[in-house]
């Protein structure tokens, strides 16, 4: 156990705090909650920046890494669907949360074959992670009507348009590997 892997595991383990943090029937809870998540997002660059610089790079962090990322961001667009009661919040939140289990299952099913390169992090996926960080923030931080709120609604669907390209892409990459040309040989 090495640094960047207890960032990861305290990643995880954030998750439930910032949770039961935000249904707290307080002022503060909001932001409490949305300093955790923001907190947590740190946490994940800080974690790879560290397994880089520190050569301290295991097969246990690269795999629990994006698993914590994913259960990160599926609990909080869960936990803001629900408080917003909202199709508005829900659509983005659905794609976000699909691309999530579909380039899953892909990577997977990549790195089986060998091919695991065609589908590497994309610059887009980048800059569809630091969007889907900031919306997420903003939507716990703020409750739902305010104005912060709706700025955090609009850039969700900014990360919910670059997740979907990012999706094209990855399948695009990957389409060779899916759908061989049986005429090559």
């Amino acid at each position: 156990m090495n640094l960047p892997n207890i960032l990861t595991l305290s990643r995880i383990l954030m998750i439930p705090v910032f949770v039961i943090i935000y249904y707290l029937p307080a002022q503060w809870s909001y932001l409490v909650s949305a300093g955790l998540f923001a907190l947590a997002a740190a946490t994940d660059w800080l974690d790879g920046y560290l397994a880089r610089k520190l050569n301290q790079s295991t097969p246990f962090g690269a795999f629990l890494d994006p698993v914590a990322d994913k259960l990160m961001v599926a609990v909080a667009l869960t936990v803001l669907i629900e408080a917003h009661a909202s199709f508005i919040l829900t659509i983005p939140a659905t794609v976000i949360i699909g691309r999530e289990i579909v380039i899953s299952a892909l990577r997977e099913w990549m790195a089986e074959i060998g091919s695991r390169a065609s589908v590497a992090v994309s610059y887009i996926g980048k800059i569809k992670t630091t969007a889907q960080m900031v919306a997420i923030i903003m939507l716990l931080a703020f409750p739902p009507g305010v104005v912060w709120a709706q700025a955090g609604t609009a850039l969700l669907y900014v990360a919910a348009v670059l997740t979907f390209w990012s999706m094209i892409l990855y399948l695009k990459a990957a389409w060779p590997d899916l759908f061989p040309d049986k005429h090559q040989g």
